[in-house]
């Protein structure tokens, strides 16, 4: 079953996306994902620095 969130807030940095929504127990989710072809690398945390920690630092395998 695919989630369909609306986000708030997105910021781009790099080729990371980072955005604010809320999962389905009405909590607050920060998610990063990259935009780059072939990448794949997604992930939620509970607070936006962490997100933006996880985008500053990532690193593409595909290149």
């Amino acid at each position: 079953m695919t989630a369909h969130r609306r986000f708030r807030s997105v910021t781009r940095i790099g080729p990371v996306q980072v955005g604010t929504s809320y999962d389905g127990r009405g909590r607050e989710k920060h998610t990063a994902a990259c935009t780059a072809p072939r990448c794949g690398f997604s992930a939620d945390y509970d607070s936006r620095a962490a997100a933006e920690l996880a985008a500053g630092t990532h690193r593409c395998p595909v290149r």
